[in-house]
């Protein structure tokens, strides 16, 4: 199993995850494990609108036009 070391984490923020793992009943490794977990398996929801609309007449393939214009410099003036 891979462990992670996360810095720079705001006092704040451990303390609410401490709180909310006392209130799960669970030690504070065990709650961020489980929210890390659950947030990994969570859908992108861009791809899974479009996996919804495939094969359906919702899906159209779209033209994608060819990009001709150049890079230029903001005027900021």
């Amino acid at each position: 199993m891979a462990s992670i070391i996360v810095r720079g984490l705001d006092e704040s923020v451990k303390a609410r995850l401490a709180a909310q793992a006392q209130a799960h009943g669970r030690s504070m490794e065990a709650e961020v494990r489980d929210i890390l977990t659950r947030a990994a398996q969570r859908p992108h929801i861009g791809l899974a609108l479009m996996e919804a609309a495939h094969g359906t007449d919702l899906a159209v393939d779209l033209p994608v036009p060819e990009r001709t214009d150049v890079a230029r410099a903001a005027d900021l003036t």
